[in-house]
């Protein structure tokens, strides 16, 4: 039998400047909804586009599996 001990998400987000939004502002809702769920999380590199998009890598816990060393810098 297989069972899984550990898993996590590395993501690549794009935060777009869409009908005046705010693209950190945008982010930062996102971060707070996983604090919200308990997801941990680690922003690994955050870069802004040319015409103001938001490019952020996050590896985040997956589902409630542990995290085993994924999450540490």
């Amino acid at each position: 039998m297989r069972r899984i001990t550990s898993a996590c998400l590395l993501q690549t987000m794009r935060f777009d400047n869409l009908n005046g939004e705010n693209p950190e502002q945008e982010l930062e809702m996102y971060c707070k909804k996983l604090d919200m769920k308990r997801t941990k999380y680690v922003i690994e590199e955050k870069t802004v586009q040319p015409g103001g998009a938001l490019l952020v890598k996050i590896r985040r816990q997956y589902n409630q599996y542990k995290t085993d060393g994924y999450l540490e810098q």
